[in-house]
Formats: C-alpha cells, sequence, structure tokens
C-alpha cells in the first residue's frame, strides 16, 4: 500500500484492508449529504456499505470531517455528515478551504477519486457523473469531475451522467480528455434515470474481469485517466423515457423562466424532476445507485485478484 499523504486520514477497516492488499470500494458523501433528504440519506449510506460487505470487499465511504479527509467513515461520521446543518459539498478545489476553516463536507466525485486513488484504491461507485451544463458554449459551465478523471487512475462506475446535462458535449468533453468509456453489457451510453440516451458507444464490456483487465492495460501503458465504467439502469426500472424527456422539457423551461443560472441550476432541475414525477426519479436513483455499487463490488473483487 503507498502511504497516504499528511492530511489523509484512513478509517481503520479500509487501513487494514489495503495493507492485505483486500478489495476496497470508494463511495462517494454528496449523495448521502446533498442528493438525499435525512433520515433517507444515513439509512442509504448504511444499506450501501453492508451491500459492499456482503458481496466481500470493505467499503470506504470517503467526506471531510472538521477540515480533515476521512477515507473510510466511521458510523458516527457518517451520521454527522447525513444529520449536521452546516455540510459543504466538496470538490478538489474546495479542499485547501475546507481544511483551512475546518469545515464538514461531502465529498463530490472529483473529490472522492481524487483522494480515493491518493489513498491506494482503485474502484469507485457513484450515481451519476457531473458533466458538460447545457449552453455551456456560453457560459463554460463544466463539472470538475471531468477534468480531474482525466488525471486521477481510477476505475469509476457510473449510469452515465445526469440527463439533465448535455450528454453528447460531455462525451466530446470524455474523447479529448482521452477518458475511456466503456458500457457495462451494452453500446448504449446511459442516461441516469433511462438505460439509453440516445447516444451510442464504441466499446463494452462483459463482466468485471474485462474492467480488470482493462484497468490493468491503463497501468501498464502508463495512462493517468480514469476508466469509466457506463452502468445503465434495469430498463425494467427506468424512468419511462417518454414522460422523462416530457418532464425534463418542462424542468428547463422552468428554470429559464426563473432565471435560474450556474451552480444553482443542478438541484433547482433535481428537485423540479422529482416533485413532477411524484418522488418516481428519487427512487430510480437508488437503483442506480444499488446497480453502481453492486458492481463496483464486482470489479474491487476482480482488481484486487
Amino acid at each position: 500500500m503507498q502511504t497516504p499523504p499528511r492530511g489523509i486520514r484512513l478509517g481503520d477497516d479500509v487501513r487494514r484492508a489495503l495493507e492485505a492488499g483486500a478489495p476496497v470500494l470508494a463511495l462517494e458523501s454528496t449523495i448521502l449529504s446533498h442528493g438525499l433528504p435525512s433520515p433517507r440519506n444515513l439509512e442509504v449510506g448504511l444499506a450501501s456499505e453492508q451491500q459492499v460487505r456482503d458481496a466481500g470487499v470493505v467499503p470506504a465511504t470517503l467526506g471531510v470531517i472538521d477540515g480533515e479527509p476521512v477515507v473510510g467513515l466511521s458510523p458516527a461520521e457518517l451520521e454527522r455528515l447525513c444529520t449536521a446543518a452546516e455540510v459543504v459539498k466538496v470538490s478538489v478545489r474546495d479542499l485547501p478551504i475546507a481544511r483551512a476553516k475546518r469545515l464538514d463536507g461531502g465529498t463530490t466525485v472529483a473529490a472522492t477519486a481524487w483522494l480515493a486513488h491518493r489513498a491506494g484504491i482503485r474502484v469507485m461507485s457513484t450515481g451519476g457523473l457531473g458533466g458538460v451544463h447545457r449552453g455551456a458554449s456560453e457560459t463554460f459551465d463544466e463539472s470538475a469531475d471531468l477534468g480531474t478523471l482525466a488525471t486521477t487512475p481510477i476505475t469509476l462506475v457510473s449510469a452515465g451522467v445526469k440527463s439533465i446535462l448535455d450528454i453528447g458535449a460531455t462525451l466530446e468533453r470524455l474523447e479529448t480528455l482521452n477518458i475511456p468509456v466503456v458500457g457495462y453489457r451494452t453500446n448504449r451510453y446511459p442516461g441516469f434515470y433511462i438505460a439509453d440516451s440516445g447516444f451510442a458507444l464504441d466499446y463494452r464490456i462483459e463482466s468485471a474481469a474485462d474492467a480488470a483487465v482493462l484497468a490493468l492495460a491503463r497501468d501498464e501503458l502508463g495512462l493517468a485517466s480514469a476508466v469509466l465504467v457506463a452502468n445503465p439502469v434495469d430498463e425494467a426500472k427506468q424512468l419511462d423515457p417518454a414522460f422523462h424527456d416530457r418532464v425534463l422539457a418542462e424542468a428547463l423551461a422552468a428554470a429559464s423562466d426563473a432565471g435560474i443560472t450556474g451552480h444553482d441550476t443542478t438541484p433547482f432541475l433535481l428537485d423540479y424532476v422529482q416533485r413532477a414525477t411524484g418522488g418516481r426519479s428519487l427512487e430510480v436513483n437508488l437503483e442506480v445507485y444499488r446497480g453502481n455499487v453492486a458492481l463496483g463490488a464486482e470489479i474491487a473483487r476482480a482488481v484486487a485478484g
């Protein structure tokens, strides 16, 4: 195990697993601190960790406690991020600020991937990836996830990017940044709430073992980018695609009418979609997450050999 840099604390179970070469799966915490209501967020966080353990893998939920990045939150720390009033969203750029100000924070995909890699963890699961926002040709609004993943060699399982984003532009950016994207048993790029975003993928894999071989090939070539495994939600559990498209169009129009821009856009759109679907989008979100956690655990076992 590589020695984590100063300023990062490993949970005891995670430290022991890494020292032993046992499989570990990194999990982000913004889905809990900012994506789900309390007490559902804590229930999901604890259930996800148990799901990983049941698969023979050590879970490492990441977060920031009193400014200190923690790789493998304790149950009390996980509860703190799920219930405290002042929890900020922490991307990579925010880590030194959170440290200096001793803030509590949920880590984004970018911060989670960066910290997990620094700690020696090789696989991570999330729900949906950040990407290029609609209208980015004028606003330059693009998630920091993309730039970070271009220089962070981790295997990341997600259900594509959230459908409120510009999926075509996101795929173009991933290509420009030399980030490999493969579909898990599909040649169609998923759209988070729906199994098929309408965009094709050039490559697919059929198993966790294939993902491990792909990660090894990346490492042998000395490439620094993440490998993205796009894992679609089960079609039987997705939002109805026509209903999804109608609600999304309504949400985008509502945001425009309200003058919502910048970092306020994503939470506005997600909240609108959740209300317009009567909470169904939240349940699909959780189905997506559980599926990605399950696949991530399989890949973590395969990567550990």
